[in-house]
C-alpha cells in the first residue's frame, strides 16, 4: 500500500522552475508581440537620443578639441569643474534658473489645477469643449511665434498693454528691458501657454473619482468651496504629488525656446539662464568642456532633486514615482 507523505516545506524548487518561468515569460511575450513593438520606436528613440550621448559626458574631463576627437583630446581631471565653480558668471546663471523655477512653481504650478477645478464645474458641454480648445491652443504654437506676439502686445509705443495703461493714465512700461518686470512677463506668458494643456491630466484624474462622494457631501450640506476641497482636491492628489516630483526635477532646467525668444542685452542679468549660456558658451564660443562640466552638474543635482522629493512625498503617504 502506498502512502501519500507530505513533502517538507522551505525545500529548494524544483530544477526546472527556471526554465519554466521563462518559457512562460517568452510565451507572453508572443502573444503580445505586437503591443511589444509599438515599444520599438521609443526604446530606439531613447538609445540613440538619450543613452548613446551619455559617452559624449567624458569630454567634461578632458581638455576636448574637434581636430582631436573625443579619444585623442588631452585628460585633465576635474580643471574644467574647478573653472566653472571659480567663475561668477556661473553663479549668475545658476541663481537666474532657480528663481525663474522657483517662480514657475509658486505660481505657475497651480494654475492648471484651477482650472482644471472651474472646467470640471461646467456643466454645458458644448460650452467646456469650447474652452478647452481654446486653452489647448496655445501649447501648439511655437516660442518663436508666441515670443513675438508677447513682445509685441507689451511693447511700450504699440502694444496692447501699455495702451490700456495709457489710458489709466499710467506711464508706459518696457516690459521686455526691465529686470523687474522681465520675470514676470516670462512666468505670464509661459502661463498662457501650457496652463490649458496643463489641465488635461487633471480632467482626467477628476474623472476617476466617485460621483456618490460629492452626493454624500451634498446631503451633509457641504457648498462647492467645500466639494472641492473634501472631495476633489484628495481625489487628485496623488496626480498632484507626481506631477510635482516632475516640476522638481526641472529646477535646473527652464529650458531654451522661451528664453531666447524673450531675452534682450538689456535683461541679460536676470534672463541669462542655463540652457542658454551652455548654448552661447558651447556652441558659439565652442567650449565644450567647460558647458559639458556643467550639464553634468547640472543633471547631477536634478537627480538629487528628484530623489529627494520622491521619498519625501512617499512619506506624506503618496505614491511616487517608483
Amino acid at each position: 500500500m502506498k502512502m501519500n507523505i507530505p513533502q517538507p516545506t522551505g525545500l529548494p524548487a524544483e530544477p526546472g522552475m527556471p526554465a519554466r518561468k521563462k518559457a512562460s515569460f517568452w510565451k507572453q511575450v508572443s502573444r503580445n508581440r505586437f503591443l511589444y513593438m509599438l515599444l520599438v520606436p521609443v526604446a530606439i528613440y531613447l538609445l540613440v537620443f538619450k543613452y548613446a550621448p551619455m559617452f559624449g559626458e567624458i569630454i567634461a574631463f578632458k581638455n576636448y578639441r574637434l581636430a582631436d576627437g573625443i579619444w585623442n583630446s588631452p585628460w585633465v581631471g576635474f580643471e574644467q569643474f574647478e573653472k566653472l565653480f571659480a567663475s561668477r558668471e556661473f553663479y549668475v546663471v545658476l541663481k537666474n534658473t532657480l528663481l525663474l523655477n522657483l517662480y514657475h512653481l509658486l505660481f505657475a504650478f497651480p494654475v492648471p489645477i484651477l482650472l482644471a477645478i472651474l472646467l470640471n464645474e461646467v456643466r454645458v458641454e458644448w460650452y467646456k469643449r469650447t474652452l478647452q480648445n481654446l486653452l489647448y491652443i496655445p501649447h501648439f504654437i511655437s516660442w518663436v511665434v508666441l515670443g513675438s506676439i508677447v513682445i509685441a502686445l507689451l511693447s511700450p509705443s504699440t502694444g496692447f498693454v501699455n495702451y490700456l495703461l495709457k489710458g489709466f493714465g499710467l506711464e508706459p512700461i518696457y516690459f521686455m528691458a526691465d529686470k523687474l518686470w522681465w520675470p514676470v512677463s516670462f512666468i505670464v506668458s509661459g502661463i498662457w501657454k501650457e496652463a490649458g494643456f496643463g489641465t488635461i491630466l487633471y480632467l482626467a484624474a477628476m474623472a476617476s473619482i466617485d460621483p456618490t462622494l460629492y452626493e454624500a457631501a451634498r446631503m451633509d450640506g457641504a457648498s462647492k468651496l467645500r466639494q472641492t476641497w473634501h472631495v476633489t482636491l484628495p481625489g487628485i492628489r496623488s496626480t498632484i504629488a507626481i506631477l510635482l516630483i516632475l516640476q522638481v526635477g526641472k529646477m535646473m532646467d527652464v529650458g531654451f525656446e522661451q528664453v531666447y525668444a524673450l531675452r534682450n542685452d538689456a535683461v541679460t542679468s536676470v534672463a541669462e539662464v542655463i540652457s542658454t549660456f551652455v548654448y552661447t558658451r558651447g556652441l558659439v564660443n565652442l567650449q565644450y568642456s567647460y558647458t559639458t562640466a556643467l550639464g553634468l552638474f547640472q543633471s547631477l543635482i536634478a537627480l538629487i532633486l528628484v530623489v529627494s522629493v520622491n521619498r519625501i512625498i512617499k512619506a506624506m503617504g503618496e505614491r511616487g514615482l517608483w
